[in-house]
């Protein structure tokens, strides 16, 4: 069994090199060029604990191509176990090109045909970095094609047999599923089986079928499942709300001037995710949970203020002094 200080976080699922325009408000097709930048939410949530001094690895599978092995680079450099990352000779590592349009929404074109992430083998999962982790983070965007759906049933398997606690954001990219009557299954067929769940608004009106989602009611009736211990509906920089089976309540975000949003769903789950690591009593302390919700609300913050996701992650200083916990330096 885990030691009491192993506080490990091992992130499963994607990674993957966005293209951004170098010009903001424009449409995919209208961008003049474009510049790389490291990617793909399991990845950027472990490289969100890490940057702010807690321990995560990353398990997934990219490319065995130059792109594959910057990426994997990136998670050394940023002090991620990569232990768990296999390299695949028939595919490239995932691409992704991504535009903010004048109306603020983003615009995605996916290369997965198939990319790596999508070949990932049952028995190439690390067995030993699964059954070290504390908390085992996951997606949804692996379920959408063999083998990679098989190796994340498994893992979850191995992960929560070995006693971690199972955290999973379903990060919903509709572009990438068969269906939207898909999406929604393949998201629901996990679902009752994780122990803290983060959804967006959207994602509720997605999976509930368009019912209000700031409606208690339809969250706790319809998502809420006898197994989870930790639901969390991130609201933008309006902040969070959270539902346990003990209590449920809202914490507000913090203002910040917006530049990119980018990666600030990431971030927030990697400043929730890094202090439930260190203190799992979170879930029965309503006090502590506000304050590390309010915490992963400023990750979030700062992370908007900067381009990129992986280059914004807040360090544990940049979010402190957000939240005027420390002096200025």
């Amino acid at each position: 069994m885990k030691g009491a200080n192993d506080s490990l976080v091992v992130c499963f699922g994607e990674m993957l090199i966005d293209f951004v325009p170098t010009v903001a408000g424009v449409s995919l097709a209208e961008a003049p060029a474009f510049k790389k930048a490291p990617g793909g939410a399991p990845a950027n949530v472990a490289v969100g604990i890490s940057k702010l001094g807690g321990s995560s690895a990353f398990m997934g599978k990219l490319g065995d191509d130059e792109f594959g092995y910057m990426l994997s680079d990136i998670l050394k450099q940023n002090n991620v176990g990569n232990s768990g990352v296999r390299f695949d000779s028939t595919a490239r590592t995932a691409l992704a090109f991504v535009t903010l349009r004048a109306d603020g929404e983003r615009e995605f074109l996916f290369f997965r045909h198939p990319s790596a992430d999508m070949l990932l083998r049952e028995s190439e999962l690390d067995i030993n970095l699964l059954e070290q982790a504390r908390i085992f983070h996951y997606g949804s965007i692996s379920l959408i094609s063999e083998p990679c759906r098989s190796s994340q049933f498994a893992a979850m398997r191995i992960a929560k047999k070995s006693g971690s606690i199972l955290s999973y954001d379903p990060n919903l990219r509709l572009a990438l599923w068969p269906s939207a009557e898909a999406a929604r299954e393949g998201i629901m067929s996990i679902w009752d089986q994780a122990d803290v769940i983060k959804i967006s608004e959207e994602e509720i009106t997605f999976l509930t079928g368009c019912d209000d989602p700031n409606d208690d009611k339809v969250v706790l009736d319809k998502l809420f499942h006898p197994n989870l211990k930790l639901l969390i509906v991130t609201e933008g920089s309006k902040g969070c709300r959270y539902y346990t089976k003990e209590f449920k309540g809202w914490v507000p975000g913090v203002k910040v001037k917006p530049v990119d949003t980018t990666g600030a769903g990431d971030a927030f789950v990697g400043g929730m995710l890094s202090n439930l690591a260190s203190n799992l009593n979170l879930f029965e302390d309503e006090k502590l949970l506000r304050e590390a919700l309010l915490f992963a609300n400023a990750c979030g913050a700062v992370t908007v203020t900067e381009r990129g996701a992986i280059p914004a992650l807040p360090t544990k200083d940049a979010v402190l002094k957000l939240l005027g916990k420390v002096p200025a330096r």
